[in-house]
């Protein structure tokens, strides 16, 4: 009987890629209910040895006592100890995925090749979206009707949720990992360059700046490290950025407006987008619209945009709170509820946290949670390399695991259901790939 129910959250285990994509409600109860199985299953099946035998398990632990011990001096102690306490959940999914769930080869290969259709799919219908574009109105709707309510951002199958490009950029090289495992894409350098090259493009026409860079940051590292596979990864290279120049030269989203003003602040560029009159096709008519600042804006006057502010605030909090910080989770309660605080958020208003892993941890958790979780990565890199897996399938387990704490780029908050289920998720399944051998 356990055995049956153990198949069964396998298989709803593995859709969980499917289901981040349907908000952070369904991916929420589906670890919930996984991980409170996973916990019957380590106690009472006695595979709790096993467990404890993983020294990055041992630091998962640690990692979230220190969360805890923080909390008994925390500004709002509810809002510390209640977070804190349910991220036990999160920091579970990478050993229930690991020892449970994708521990049968047959479930795991599934695994990567639906991560693969995912990726594709997300990739087609925000491209989709993207050539679906009026100057009047921006991108229309995708494949599946949902439409961006943001002007020239999209939003693929996410409905009103600005990520494909997070997700593509975190789950794209798991599946590529199942290309060079299969062993009919293995050798067929055409097939790998089209997936990293599409993956390469839709991650910079979404907009998402830090999704782009830092999935060409991975393209850059599998180009150095992944032997046998350079010329691939190469000629994507080159494909996804001469896919992008006829793009930006020819895509009318790049060249149907004038800039009225530049500025660093949040939607500070203000430009005027020209079209045909929908009553006279002769006439053109405009109208103006504020979309995202420019980059070298926000970089020339990095203090005063919204990111600066931020950065601006958590630093201050961990200051004054250096040892313990502020509390898990009070970031938005602090700069709401201090007038001190409050008053550094001079152009925006008090945000829900620093938008920044690391520096959410210092505000929050101050120097003890900070080294706990730098300790945390540093095991987790340690798993990885000693695993038993072969080089290649661990080289891009150490690199998917660099995408996502890349230190410097703005980041969603692990506290979160959605940013936090994706992360944990994607760290179970590094796990489980450095230890994959081809059975072909």
């Amino acid at each position: 009987m356990i055995f049956r129910v153990e198949k069964f959250f396998s298989y709803v285990f593995l859709l969980i890629p499917l289901f981040l994509i349907t908000g952070p409600a369904i991916p929420d109860i589906v670890i919930t209910t996984s991980i409170i199985f996973s916990i019957f299953y380590f106690l009472f099946l006695k595979k709790n040895e096993e467990l404890l035998k993983i020294n990055f398990f041992i630091i998962s632990i640690i990692f979230w006592l220190s969360l805890l011990s923080i909390s008994f001096f925390s500004y709002s102690k509810i809002n510390s100890f209640q977070d804190s306490t349910i991220f036990i959940r999160f920091l579970l999914i990478p050993f229930s995925a690991y020892l449970i769930f994708f521990k049968n080869n047959k479930i795991f290969i599934q695994l990567l090749i639906f991560i693969l259709l995912l990726v594709v799919f997300v990739c087609i219908d925000t491209l989709f979206q993207f050539f679906n574009y009026s100057s009047e109105f921006g991108f229309g709707r995708d494949l599946l009707g949902f439409r961006s309510n943001w002007y020239g951002r999209l939003t693929g199958p996410f409905g009103d949720e600005l990520i494909p490009g997070s997700y593509i950029s975190k789950f794209g090289l798991i599946g590529f990992a199942y290309l060079i495992l299969n062993k009919k894409f293995r050798s067929n350098s055409l097939v790998h360059s089209i997936y990293l090259s599409l993956i390469f493009v839709v991650s910079y026409v979404t907009g998402e700046r830090m999704a782009f860079a830092t999935y060409a940051m991975g393209l850059f590292f599998l180009l150095i490290f992944l032997k046998g596979y350079r010329k691939s990864i190469l000629f994507s290279i080159l494909l996804g950025l001469i896919a992008l120049f006829v793009i930006i030269q020819l895509h009318p989203f790049y060249n149907d407006f004038k800039v009225l003003e530049s500025t660093q602040y949040h939607q500070g560029l203000k430009i005027e987008k020209s079209y045909k009159c929908r009553n006279s096709t002769e006439e053109v008519c405009s109208k103006v619209i504020e979309v995202q600042p420019n980059f070298f804006e926000i970089i020339r006057n990095f203090s005063t945009s919204a990111y600066g502010e931020i950065y601006l605030l958590a630093y201050k909090m961990f200051i004054d709170n250096p040892i313990t910080g502020i509390g898990i989770n009070n970031f938005k309660y602090m700069c709401e509820t201090n007038d001190f605080y409050k008053n550094l958020m001079i152009n925006y208003d008090c945000a829900s946290h620093p938008h920044n892993i690391y520096i959410q941890w210092l505000s929050e958790g101050g120097l003890i949670v900070f080294f706990t979780f730098f300790l945390y990565l540093l095991f987790l890199i340690t798993f990885i390399v000693k695993n038993e897996g072969e080089k290649k399938y661990k080289i891009i387990s150490l690199i998917v695991i660099l995408i996502m704490f890349w230190p410097i780029m703005s980041t969603g908050s692990l506290l979160k259901n959605w940013y936090g289920i994706i992360t944990f998720f994607i760290i179970g399944v590094s796990m489980r790939l450095s230890k994959f051998k081809n059975i072909d």
